[in-house]
């Protein structure tokens, strides 16, 4: 299992994947922050938990519409089912530590 280190949203998070998949990993976050510094230039600062969840539907609304066969072709060409699944995953483990973190202050 390697152990890598992504930067969303200004803060960097430790990751763990399987061997040879860091790439790919980093790339998915890359694809997250994106989406949460497109939501921060059209919205203002907004809270870290609602700017993650914000993006996780926005990504989700994606990844729908790629199934139903309504997606771009940048979504489809960059990420499988598979990576977004991870990308969603990966998103929601934050938001729950993140929340778990801010109600245990």
């Amino acid at each position: 299992m390697a152990q890598i280190s992504v930067s969303v949203n200004g803060k960097s998070y430790p990751l763990a994947c399987a061997d040879g998949e860091q790439e790919q990993l980093h790339k998915l976050a890359a694809y997250v922050d994106a989406k949460c510094k497109d939501l921060t230039s059209k919205l203002g600062h907004i809270n870290e938990n609602r700017i993650l969840l914000m993006a996780a539907v926005l990504i989700a609304d994606e990844l729908h519409d790629a199934l139903d066969g309504k997606g771009g072709p940048a979504l489809m060409g960059a990420l499988t089912e598979e990576d977004m699944a991870s990308v969603l995953n990966e998103v929601a483990s934050e938001v729950e530590g993140i929340t778990d973190r801010l109600a245990a202050s």
